[in-house]
């Protein structure tokens, strides 16, 4: 089941729990049925892969590929630009659209 995530890709987050606590990274993608998104630099795992060769082409390089793996929404927490992490609110503006927040000092995000 799908869960209402206020994280949306490209925004700024901190890891608030874990062995990758204290890093700070970009949001590259976010997979809301499973909790989970993957942020740039944080949760790093080693790849063992095959050297892939295409008829004619340049294929896949083989050997170890350092990428991200997902992490739990819950463990991180958004970082606004004035105050560092914080919780996200949501204000409707005049025009009947929503807007997110800082719970902290009520800039927008």
């Amino acid at each position: 089941m799908a869960t209402k995530i206020k994280i949306r890709k490209g925004d700024h987050v901190r890891v608030m729990t874990g062995k990758e606590r204290g890093k700070e990274g970009r949001v590259l993608m976010v997979m809301p049925d499973e909790g989970r998104l993957l942020v740039e630099g944080v949760n790093l795992v080693k790849r063992h892969t095959k050297l892939r060769t295409a008829r004619g082409r340049a294929g896949q390089e083989g050997g170890i590929i350092e990428k991200e793996a997902p992490i739990q929404v819950s463990n991180v927490q958004i970082v606004c630009p004035s105050c560092g992490p914080t919780r996200i609110a949501y204000s409707i503006l005049g025009d009947g659209s929503k807007s997110r927040i800082c719970r902290k000092c009520g800039g927008e995000l």
